[in-house]
Order: structure tokens, then C-alpha cells, then sequence
């Protein structure tokens, strides 16, 4: 089975993200926890992060 870079990855678990992106994993729980959340995907109790959309969010916050 070949690995994907995360990267290339739509979706990343919270600790991909958190390695992608340097923000910690419960900052990023604490995020994801808002109804409002658009970058989040729920697979049953697993929560993933929608790369591309998670990108513009970070883009666009002043402070985290």
C-alpha cells in the first residue's frame, strides 16, 4: 500500500493536521467542536479535517 503525503490528502485525521499545520490537536478538537465548523467531517465519531477548506480558514484567521 503506497502513503500519501498529506499534502495531496483531502481529508486528514486531527493528527495530520496538527503536523501539517503546527495549530496542536486540542486546539484543533476545540475548533472542530463549533457548529459552525466548515473544514470539519464527521465519519461516525471520527472527525476528520477537509484539507482545502481547513487551508482558507488558517489563511484568513487573525489569531487562533
Amino acid at each position: 500500500m503506497k502513503d500519501v503525503p498529506i499534502w495531496e490528502k483531502s481529508n486528514l485525521t486531527l493528527e495530520e493536521a496538527a503536523a501539517y499545520s503546527g495549530i496542536g490537536i486540542n486546539k484543533l478538537r476545540e475548533i472542530t467542536n463549533e457548529d459552525k465548523c466548515k473544514f470539519v467531517l464527521w465519519v461516525g465519531n471520527k472527525r476528520l479535517i477537509k484539507r482545502r477548506l481547513f487551508d482558507c480558514f488558517v489563511e484568513q484567521a487573525y489569531s487562533i
